[in-house]
């Protein structure tokens, strides 16, 4: 029985008897992303080459990037030339992106807002994506943190962060610094903007019900980022202790369960009721001593979220129930200075100092005060010291 493959050209796609296909030429060296539109599935299927697969995962998104750029700005000129026709017209273009890409109006009116904020505000990040370097998500997300700014300021955040991006100051490889180098830049170019925009924000907090599949659903909160890492520290909290008290749950399974608890006022295990533990969880707000004293609004982060604008930590961090503690850094580096000690669990001292400077995991951006503190090179006594050199969530 004739096996039929398919097999693509410049001239378009053709299916043919396998037998009469033969292999595209992997060179050496990375792929180009032409080849990869070029290759056929069941060649791929049959690489063997590691190297050789990942070349064409990263070629891939390349040029994936490439493509959502060149959607964003064909959907930025839609708009143009809808614009130019009248209100009428240009008010439905986000049903005619829905219906052409098969998403929801609601997904397709942002895409719309992203695409003309890349191509009339963010040119430079728009370029980035047209050379491979991030794909639409990431860019849908600069363009939401300088939605406040004027079209002066967003080119001007533009310019910097791809300046950055250019000089290795920002780690294009990781979205979330990219995007945390884009906030701290709108709090730079334009602190009053920011703000205005978070304080707006707050008051659009809400609670959605998403119905899911196999019989979940997901419950959503658009709450104030240090209520949220609040609560979600205090769910962690009580989830550890029943693992330690022998539940044989899974921490998720946990998590989620003493969520629902919480929220249902069901009673939890071990006695207490929905209100359990009702002090309060902790989360880490770091801010220099000049933002505090409102001399200044730079430098102000939340743990697991990110750079906050100056007068919204100042509020978080003269709340009732507020604890603060003083860290004394290097004025040169800004690195937190601490003491070595000849033992090989962290002392709970140090483990916050550790959680203090870190802040989060490096590989998964996980909360510091939600990680185990490990030792950097294994600990032996007297040479792998317990000490803040060598420790790290």
């Amino acid at each position: 029985m004739t096996t039929f493959v398919q097999a693509g050209s410049a001239a378009g796609i053709l299916f043919l008897p396998r037998d009469v296909v033969g292999p595209v030429p992997v060179k050496d060296g990375p792929f180009r992303d032409t080849e990869v539109l070029s290759l056929p599935g069941w060649q791929v299927a049959e690489l063997d080459d590691a190297n050789d697969l990942l070349d064409i995962v990263r070629a891939a998104r390349r040029r994936h990037a490439a493509t959502d750029a060149i959607e964003y700005q064909a959907i930025a000129r839609l708009a143009q030339l809808r614009a130019a026709e009248g209100d009428e017209r240009a008010r439905y273009v986000p049903d005619e992106v829905a219906l052409e890409s098969r998403i929801g109006t609601g997904a397709a009116a942002h895409r719309v807002a992203t695409a003309e904020a890349l191509v009339n505000r963010m040119p430079l990040m728009l370029a980035a994506m047209r050379d491979g370097e991030f794909e639409g998500y990431l860019a849908s997300r600069l363009a939401d943190a300088t939605q406040a700014l004027t079209d002066a300021d967003a080119r001007e955040v533009d310019r910097q962060l791809a300046g950055k991006l250019a000089a290795g100051r920002v780690d294009g490889n990781d979205p979330k610094n990219v995007r945390d180098a884009c906030r701290r830049l709108v709090l730079k170019v334009n602190p009053d903007a920011a703000t205005t925009k978070a304080r707006i924000a707050r008051c659009e907090r809400k609670i959605q019900l998403v119905p899911g599949e196999d019989t979940m659903s997901r419950i959503i909160g658009d709450l104030p980022a240090e209520v949220a890492a609040s609560a979600y520290a205090r769910v962690d909290r009580i989830a550890r202790r029943l693992r330690n008290n022998g539940d044989e749950r899974t921490l998720d399974q946990l998590r989620a369960d003493v969520f629902g608890d919480l929220l249902t006022g069901a009673e939890l295990d071990g006695g207490e009721a929905g209100g359990a533990g009702s002090a309060g969880a902790m989360v880490y707000l770091h801010m220099p001593i000049d933002t505090a004293l409102a001399m200044s609004d730079d430098g102000a982060e939340l743990t697991g979220y990110g750079p906050i604008p100056g007068p919204i930590a100042r509020d978080i961090m003269t709340r009732k129930h507020s604890i603060l503690r003083k860290l004394l850094v290097d004025p040169g580096t800004g690195k937190i200075e601490g003491l070595g000690r000849r033992r090989y669990r962290p002392t709970p001292a140090l483990r916050d100092l550790i959680t203090a400077r870190d802040r989060e995991c490096n590989w998964c951006h996980r909360p510091a005060q939600f990680c185990d503190i490990d030792h950097l090179d294994e600990w032996i006594k007297d040479h792998g010291a317990t000490n803040p050199g060598n420790l790290a969530p």
